[in-house]
């Protein structure tokens, strides 16, 4: 059983001005409406579906594991960006992590519940880890070495694969609105499938990505926008949805008004009844769309920066009041010393590990 921590003054620090804001805030849509992480989260929520044995297995090795260990709550590593971002800008900060089994190690000093990379990065140390904390293999990912560089995710690891190293979930990143969206659905939604009968868990990396959507403002991080595309990622049967923090709304109308055409189909009662401008109220839509928080929303810690503490922590409790279920967080963590990464992990894991600070 995991102890529980209380640590509202040092959260509260770390927010500022906004902590009163944040750790009061009532939402607009009931909690009484959602599906609310728990210890007994796979049996409460997977134990009435399709999944199987196995991937019931999969699921709790993932909730049991690390800090947050029994409380329904995840705190992952995710190492994919040598792919995404190119290795030099990802690991000159901290060139320790152009060694894969720093990454593992990291992942295990923080007391993640998992760590979320690569084949390669897996594959170069899995008898010696696989047993020692659960593996989520990314199946895909956007490379930028081709010219002209685009924005496209190809499979890199087949799911079979994840599953000889011994990978307990299987990772995938959907650009929901850009022109090979109807592609990339149909190969993860297969590879989806095909994890499950393998007895694997599966996270979709809900992402938008489309030219139209920066305006006056990145609708990439509007609610309604990336709450339908979190919709869509449960609907090809993804367990955990990871999705950046939304920062506003009204993305359809952005489009509609940039485009000169309509775009897309919402209602006005998602932005009078549904939403307020507060972060907490926007992160709860997204957590509705993902069948009311049945398959678990995990928010990304975004890039590095001056902030990184105080950005992680508004992040969780944003994520924990809204109704989501954790936080994966990359960049914040490993462009840092050793010690500090594992330090931000355990400021991270503190939120949900307090009973001080509770569901909006």
């Amino acid at each position: 059983m995991t102890a529980t921590v209380s640590v509202p003054s040092a959260i509260a620090s770390l927010l500022g001005d906004e902590a009163e804001d944040l750790l009061t805030h009532q939402a607009k849509v009931s909690k009484d409406l959602l599906h609310l992480p728990g210890p007994d989260w796979v049996d409460r929520i997977f134990a009435q579906t399709d999944r199987s044995p196995q991937v019931l297995r999969s699921l709790q090795q993932l909730y049991s594991s690390g800090r947050l260990a029994n409380t329904g709550y995840l705190s992952i590593l995710p190492v994919d960006q040598g792919i995404e971002h190119s290795a030099a800008a990802s690991f000159a900060p901290n060139p320790i992590y152009f060694d894969s089994e720093n990454i593992i190690r990291l992942a295990i000093s923080a007391g993640c519940n998992a760590v979320a990379t690569t084949l390669g990065v897996l594959g170069s140390v899995s008898r010696k880890y696989a047993h020692k904390i659960p593996f989520i293999l990314k199946l895909n990912h956007n490379e930028l070495l081709t010219y002209p560089n685009q924005s496209d995710q190809i499979m890199f690891a087949s799911v079979e694969q994840a599953w000889n190293l011994g990978a307990v979930a299987v990772g995938a990143t959907i650009y929901f609105g850009s022109p090979e969206s109807t592609r990339q659905i149909q190969e993860v939604s297969q590879a989806f499938a095909q994890a499950h009968e393998y007895g694997m868990a599966t996270i979709l990396w809900c992402y938008l990505r489309n030219d139209i959507f920066k305006q006056d403002k990145d609708y990439h991080l509007a609610a309604d926008l990336t709450g339908q595309a979190n919709h869509l990622g449960v609907t090809i049967q993804a367990d955990i949805i990871k999705q950046k923090l939304p920062e506003f709304n009204n993305g359809y109308a952005a489009v509609a008004k940039a485009s000169g055409h309509s775009y897309g189909k919402t209602d006005k009662r998602v932005y009078s009844d549904l939403t307020t401008d507060h972060p907490i109220d926007l992160t709860r839509y997204q957590v509705l769309n993902c069948y009311a928080g049945r398959m678990g929303l995990i928010n990304s810690g975004g890039a590095s920066g001056k902030n990184d503490f105080a950005e992680a922590i508004r992040t969780a409790v944003i994520n924990k009041r809204a109704g989501g279920c954790g936080l994966i967080s990359g960049r914040k963590t490993f462009q840092r010393p050793f010690e500090e990464g594992v330090k931000l992990f355990h400021a991270i894991q503190d939120v949900y590990l307090s009973s001080e600070i509770a569901i909006a």
